[in-house]
């Protein structure tokens, strides 16, 4: 897995295997979970992805700048629409990726929430 921010910390980059994407997906599902990317600390590069419960509402996506991860908390209900995002990315086989972006009246985002990038471990545009 390795995911990238970039320099203003308004996006991250994730690019991950099927399994590390199925993996982060029941993370997030069951709200608990801890990822290492396998990029070396330094610059724009994350070193991993921890996912924590919270009482929400919905789901925050955030920089802890210091641990140098991406942190995902919120409640069971947003993060199950979260994990089947994540879920259906890992199983296109004809590439894409997937823009997580909060605007006012989300239906799962947290106000606060980082833009996240998930591209397929496909790579590329999708043919359908």
């Amino acid at each position: 897995m390795r995911m990238v921010s970039d320099p203003g910390y308004t996006e991250v980059d994730l690019s991950a295997s099927a399994e590390e994407l199925t993996w982060l997906a029941s993370a997030v599902a069951r709200g608990e979970g801890l990822l290492s990317a396998t990029s070396s600390p330094g610059g724009d590069a994350l070193v991993g992805v921890e996912v924590l419960k919270s009482s929400g509402p919905g789901v925050l996506i955030r920089r802890d700048a210091e641990r140098q991860i991406l942190v995902i908390s919120g409640d069971s209900v947003g993060r199950a629409v979260l994990a089947g995002d994540l879920r259906a990315m890992a199983t296109y086989e004809d590439g894409g990726h997937l823009h997580i972006d909060y605007f006012p009246g989300h239906f799962y985002l947290a106000e606060g929430s980082l833009p996240l990038v998930v591209n397929s471990p496909h790579g590329g545009m999708p043919r359908r």
